[in-house]
């Protein structure tokens, strides 16, 4: 098994950040630090990610968090700050998130100690759809959806179209759903702010066609076989 997707499987990181390890010099096999990114793993080898040994896991977890604001999507903090890990403690496997969710961002976020689950959901081609659901600061006028829905400057960068819904107008704010394909640092705020309607709160409420739903802030629950399937193959 390709060393990258050894460490996937044993829930250290996805195998994008495992090939970023092995590239740091923070992978050992049988003593030595690995320098060969494509090495296939024996079974008598003893692999060390950064000094622990692992061992690649045959039984996988897939499981949907309602994170909420003000914890870390990442494994560890070195400040000691609140991580999504803290949330699923009571979890044998050793999961790490799939992608990010901002820090003051709340809402949806899948986890799992499945490499290849994470790398497909992940990666820029297969443009999986996500929704978020923003309160942002004014009217959101039919004009400024349109321009979203095109797509907007966001810094140097222009956004694939998008779909915009608003749910609910209030006098002085907007209750507004909006689906992109991207995966853009802080992107949902920058094109809220790029037409001027600066976001107040944010939470994802789906991934493709698997919703959040009623599922209460920092809890969890496991992903329907139905799900899975559906996420491994969109």
């Amino acid at each position: 098994m390709r060393i990258n997707k050894y460490i996937a499987q044993a829930g250290i990181a996805s195998r994008r950040k495992a090939d970023e390890l092995i590239i740091n010099g923070n992978v050992r096999v049988n003593g030595a630090v690995l320098k060969e990114p494509g090495y296939d793993v024996k079974d008598d080898d003893v692999v060390e990610v950064n000094g622990r040994c692992i061992r690649a896991e045959e039984k996988k977890v897939y499981i949907l968090l309602h994170k909420p604001v003000g914890y870390l999507t990442t494994v560890s903090d070195d400040k000691e700050r609140n991580t999504v890990m803290d949330l699923v403690g009571d979890v044998e496997a050793r999961i790490f998130p799939v992608g990010r969710l901002d820090y003051n961002t709340s809402g949806m976020l899948i986890m799992t100690n499945d490499g290849d689950f994470a790398y497909r959901l992940t990666h820029p081609k297969h443009e999986m759809p996500k929704t978020y659901r923003a309160r942002v600061a004014g009217v959101l006028s039919r004009e400024k959806c349109a321009r979203l829905e095109q797509g907007v400057d966001i810094g140097g960068f222009v956004t694939s179209k998008a779909k915009v819904s608003v749910v609910k107008g209030l006098p002085r704010t907007t209750i507004v759903d909006i689906t992109i394909h991207e995966g853009k640092n802080r992107q949902v705020r920058k094109m809220f702010k790029a037409v001027g309607n600066p976001v107040q709160d944010l939470s994802r409420i789906a991934i493709g066609a698997v919703h959040l739903g009623r599922l209460s802030e920092g809890h969890y629950r496991k992903l329907t076989r139905e799900e899975i399937e559906y996420l491994k193959n969109c």
